[in-house]
């Protein structure tokens, strides 16, 4: 079988050879590889385009090495250190009372990583880790680190369980009602501050791609601690909000909202919208942002029936996700995140716009459209319109 297709020369590698008993013949070809087997002895030829290698397989397989010297130098606060003190490596040594090898050796990974910078023999953060990674960073997005490397990192060692069984690997849905039950107090509050660092930019982006200026009242479904609400509310003057979440997490949202000097125009309504029959009123649109992709088909369904019944005529919802593309093939980001749902939750994953498009026209929503953007925890926004 022959590759006619025009392009660079063809290498050819005689990868093995041996002897067999019956008679066979294999030809599999794609546009850069070609493996020919006939006759009793069978022969295997691979043909490679000079520009294929390794490298992004190698990438991919240590992939772990950048994320664990990220995650151990924020546990060290290595970066709160040297936001207000650049050290050399003997320096740092000292400092944390550990050998000159490995602090080299640290100090060496995170400016490679393009966290750290040199200059005069010391090393200091860059811009990046200085406003993200400093315990003093208005944004500090270190908590997410701590949670992924604390709860995830393990739950993620058990992904081929995860896959064969369909569930998840961080807590055990045979003796708990959620994940959330006994789960660390501290690490839940390390969860929530990090969701908001998260949550900050991802509602920035979404406020630039999808317009919000004409409405009036804002329903924030599994709101958590607010930070969409927060963001929206400050780029739109005339938009009130309200969060709709658990007890618990509305407390942590009162004070974010707090913190922010908005509690004139941002609430809460502590609640279960699972369990609450119906979603609170008087609210012209409906945000569902990064929860989606926590439930199953089934739960999805249920939770847009009530905002559909919430919403007034000529009300709006916008689901606001990671977006898996129509034909199932990416993004990466999405994609994974969906995989994280296998390890997170009893029936989640990521979704496409096809089937959100589909289930929101099953629920009378009309003129669907789709909004695209980049932010770390969106990619994208499905919003929907209820009939006049």
């Amino acid at each position: 079988m022959q590759n006619t297709e025009p392009g660079p020369k063809n290498y050819e590698i005689a990868l093995y050879s041996f002897p067999e008993r019956e008679h066979a013949r294999l030809a599999y070809q794609t546009d850069n590889l070609e493996i020919q087997m006939s006759t009793s002895s069978v022969e295997a030829t691979v043909k490679i385009q000079p520009e294929i290698t390794p490298i992004p397989l190698m990438q991919l397989a240590t992939a772990f090495w950048g994320f664990k010297t990220l995650a151990t130098a924020v546990d060290m606060d290595l970066f709160t250190h040297l936001s207000s003190s650049p050290m050399s490596a003997s320096e740092l040594a000292r400092w944390f009372n550990i050998e000159e090898r490995p602090a080299e050796m640290l100090l060496t990974g995170c400016a490679g990583l393009g966290l750290l910078e040199k200059q005069d023999g010391r090393y200091r953060n860059t811009p990046l880790a200085d406003t993200f990674l400093a315990r003093s960073a208005r944004y500090y997005f270190g908590g997410f680190v701590t949670m992924l490397n604390r709860r995830l990192y393990s739950g993620w060692d058990r992904l081929p369980d995860a896959v064969r069984t369909n569930k998840p690997t961080t807590w055990d849905p045979d003796k708990q009602k959620s994940l959330f039950e006994g789960a660390d107090p501290a690490m839940m509050g390390t969860f929530w501050k990090a969701m908001h660092s998260l949550s900050i930019f991802t509602a920035r982006a979404l406020g630039e791609a999808v317009d919000f200026g004409g409405f009036r009242d804002l329903l924030d479904v599994g709101g958590g601690s607010g930070a969409f609400d927060i963001e929206l509310c400050m780029r739109y003057p005339k938009l009130s909000a309200t969060v709709y979440d658990l007890p618990f997490v509305t407390d942590i949202a009162a004070e974010k909202i707090a913190e922010a000097g908005l509690s004139d125009r941002i609430g809460t309504e502590p609640g279960d919208f699972f369990a609450d029959p119906k979603f609170p009123t008087d609210h012209d649109v409906i945000l569902l942002s990064m929860i989606m992709h926590d439930w199953s088909e089934l739960d999805d369904r249920a939770i847009l029936r009530k905002c559909y019944e919430a919403l007034p005529k000529g009300g709006t919802v916008v689901i606001s996700e990671l977006l898996v593309s129509d034909d199932k093939t990416g993004p990466a980001p999405a994609a994974l995140m969906s995989l994280n749902m296998l390890v997170e939750t009893v029936g989640g994953r990521n979704y496409t716009p096809a089937e959100y498009s589909a289930w929101l026209n099953e629920v009378g929503f009309r003129d669907v459209r789709v909004v695209w953007f980049e932010a770390a925890g969106a990619n994208g926004a499905v919003i929907g319109y209820k009939p006049k």
